[in-house]
């Protein structure tokens, strides 16, 4: 073992090889000046247990609106709860909530599908060419949103707009429906009317207009009159002798209750 050598010891064995001429101190062992310098191993990181990886469960959004639909115990509160609702893709590109328009105390309630662009400027159903075409309709039987003898009550299975006024896709129906069963059961009016293939869909579980208006069914366990659109019937004036048929049943039914 080499023993250790103190300052004066090691500055004196120095003085002393300067004067013998010495100019390089070498080691003992050899270097090679032109060897590649190995990389320093690289060490890999410990993974971090303390931040496991959590994935979200899939929300069901039919049992979320089911829940908070339940929750509301007038009409205030089921406003608030469909404004509540962000799971709706529709919200995000809609400008209003487009909520209903009538008396809450009607006894006929009608259900179209969802707002146009008048609708959701405006922030109540059925306002624009085929909301007046509707209220003419209306007033043909004695009927109308602001009548106090035959009010009407309306709404939309949807209450936002779809882009471009595309037709509503099934999840968006299937997510927002326990919002309209639970608007239908606060309303408790004596008949529905549903208007266009959409609303038909929602609340029969069937499609097809043209075979469906004219006849007296069931939803939610109230007789009920599938009817067309009036945007429907904008287009097509052929149809308006149907459509006049159709709203005399309607006085007929609401006569006989």
């Amino acid at each position: 073992m080499v023993e250790e050598l103190d300052f004066e010891t090691a500055r004196a064995m120095l003085e002393w090889q300067v004067d013998l001429g010495v100019t390089e101190a070498i080691s003992e062992a050899p270097i090679n000046r032109y060897d590649t310098p190995k990389a320093a191993p690289k060490v890999q990181p410990k993974p971090d247990v303390t931040q496991a990886t959590q994935t979200d469960d899939p929300v069901d959004t039919v049992a979320v609106a089911r829940e908070m639909a339940a929750g509301a115990d007038d009409l205030e509160a089921l406003h608030a709860a469909i404004a509540g609702f962000d799971y709706c893709d529709l919200k995000k590109g809609a400008r209003s909530l487009v909520f209903a328009d009538g008396q809450p105390t009607a006894r006929v309630m009608i259900i179209g599908e969802a707002p146009g662009a008048d609708e959701d400027r405006q922030g109540r159903p059925f306002v624009g060419r085929a909301g007046q075409l509707l209220d003419a309709m209306l007033s043909a039987i004695e009927f109308g949103r602001s009548s106090e003898a035959n009010p009407v009550y309306i709404t939309n299975i949807l209450p936002w707009r779809p882009p471009q006024n595309r037709d509503p896709k099934p999840d968006e129906i299937a997510m927002m429906l326990p919002f309209v069963e639970r608007h239908v059961a606060l309303i408790n009016p004596d008949v529905l009317v549903l208007m266009g293939n959409i609303s038909c869909q929602a609340l029969l579980g069937r499609k097809g207009i043209t075979k469906l208006r004219g006849t007296w069914t069931e939803a939610l366990g109230r007789p009920t009159l599938p009817m067309f659109h009036p945007a429907y019937l904008l287009r097509t004036s052929l149809a308006k002798r149907d459509a006049w048929h159709d709203l005399l049943l309607l006085r007929a039914k609401m006569k006989s209750l």
